[in-house]
């Protein structure tokens, strides 16, 4: 008729046209996921944690006196890890799972291929992981004390967290494709999310030399680790950084690419013993040439280093500081001034003034969390020129230190190297001052727990509730 209005989705011959077969599935297990309670726990529980760890380091790590650059750091680590952990465990049940309780089957009615049933399978997966990255946002927010980092911050975890979650989430289906046993599965998928997340567990010291290194370029946790502090700890820049972006990068393409284009296709229905799996040596190739290709780039950034000659005799250059004691309470802030004079003939070659901290009982220290700008380029100075500096620095933790500045004489050439020259040392002494008020972060660590933990037991009561009335008549 005339009258009626034809539906977007209808056929011109009147007929309705019927969703794509991963949509299907997709909605079955998007409703079993967030309306069973699994998808809800599983965040209960990631909020707990959250609320957790975001309490200890606004205490333990006294908020106020760390930059806040550093504690959206620290937060976003954990956000992620925890995040990844929700995506591998709903992945390594989705077909193990399905098919040790003879569900699976059922998709046999489901017109359409097993790739599109494992697309619509991982997109359900995944779909916690938008909902964990808004839970997070808070505790980053709120630790960082909202600083202008806060917006980078929230950027790239957004950006680098979806990168992995996708990719672990693709590792839990993986291994729940090749497992029989649901247990199984769960198990090994633990076993190498540990793998990945110990690593960015190791102090820095543990991963030196060329193997700790390569391992630090390789794992994704760890490079994208490394890469938040970089950017945005130590100002570094992404043009500087890229490569560490990389191994996330890579690792979920080639987890990707096996699952839709080779465990897709293979996807059994039937429980049981796996049958022999038939191996398409092209893709196995190309999966071994990806993992080949990222071993042997992260071994060349690694192993690439100049070779430099001797170092020429030193400048007649003289460093004085106006200061050679302070002592401070953790928090506080203090300047101090250093004097460069050139007592050359000629003109002198550019400088750069580094500024270095190191602790006297022997722990490592990173200097660039101490002081906003660890380093002051000198122009080239005239015979008897001076140049002034002034340094800042942040007292960040307890304990006895030397601060030192180190001036470096620009080379003459690409191979060529030259005399640093260091100035005497400032005994800096840092007392503790405690911090009883952690930046409001309670209400954030409390409330956002107990809120998804109540809308849980609300959900669990009212499908109970169901359950009775419908069983009663």
């Amino acid at each position: 008729m005339s009258g009626e209005r034809q539906q977007p989705s209808d056929r011109p011959d009147g007929r309705r046209t019927a969703p794509p077969g991963w949509w299907l599935v997709f909605r079955r297990e998007l409703v079993e996921l967030w309306l069973g309670g699994r998808a809800l726990t599983l965040l209960s529980l990631f909020s707990i944690l959250l609320g957790i760890s975001g309490f200890l380091i606004a205490t333990n790590a006294e908020l106020e006196l760390i930059p806040p650059k550093e504690v959206a750091s620290l937060m976003l680590q954990p956000s992620i890890s925890f995040g990844l952990f929700i995506g591998l465990i709903i992945g390594a049940d989705s077909i193990s799972g399905e098919r040790e309780r003879a569900t699976l089957e059922a998709l046999l009615l489901t017109p359409t291929s097993r790739r599109q049933i494992m697309i619509g399978k991982f997109l359900a997966a995944v779909s916690p992981w938008p909902a964990a990255l808004a839970i997070s946002f808070p505790f980053v927010a709120v630790l960082s004390q909202w600083n202008e980092v806060l917006g980078q911050a929230l950027l790239w975890g957004t950006l680098l967290g979806t990168v992995l979650a996708l990719a672990f989430t693709g590792v839990g289906m993986l291994v729940s494709f090749w497992c029989t046993s649901n247990r199984t599965s769960l198990f090994v998928s633990l076993i190498l999310y540990f793998v990945f997340f110990l690593p960015t567990q190791f102090p820095g010291e543990a991963q030196k030399g060329f193997v700790g290194q390569l391992i630090k370029r390789v794992n994704p946790m760890e490079s994208t680790k490394h890469f938040f502090d970089k950017i945005l700890v130590n100002n570094r820049t992404v043009e500087e950084m890229w490569t560490w972006l990389l191994a996330p990068l890579l690792f979920a393409v080639l987890v990707l690419g096996l699952l839709f284009l080779y465990a897709g296709p293979g996807l059994r229905f039937e429980a049981g013993r796996a049958r022999g799996i038939r191996l398409n040596w092209r893709r196995v190739a190309g999966a071994l040439g990806a993992v080949g290709l990222l071993v042997a780039l992260a071994a060349s950034l690694i192993a690439a280093r100049p070779v430099v000659a001797s170092p020429d005799a030193e400048l007649p250059l003289k460093i004085e500081v106006d200061t050679d004691f302070k002592e401070v309470k953790t928090g506080d802030e203090f300047e101090f001034d250093t004097s460069v004079t050139y007592e050359g003939a000629e003109e002198s070659p550019p400088l750069v003034m580094a500024m270095n901290i190191i602790d006297l009982k022997g722990a490592v220290v990173d200097p660039e969390d101490w002081s906003p700008q660890r380093t002051q380029v000198v122009e080239p100075l005239a015979p008897g020129e001076s140049a002034e500096h002034t340094w800042t620095i942040e007292a960040i933790l307890e304990g006895d230190y030397m601060v030192y500045i180190v001036a470096v004489p620009k080379p003459d050439g690409r191979t060529a190297t030259s005399q640093p020259i260091t100035t005497s040392g400032i005994h800096l002494t840092v007392k503790q001052f405690i911090n009883y008020n952690p930046g409001g972060v309670l209400p954030v660590a409390v409330g956002i727990p107990a809120s998804l933990t109540l809308g849980t037991v609300l959900l669990y009561g009212i499908r109970r509730r169901r359950m009775e009335e419908g069983s009663s008549l």
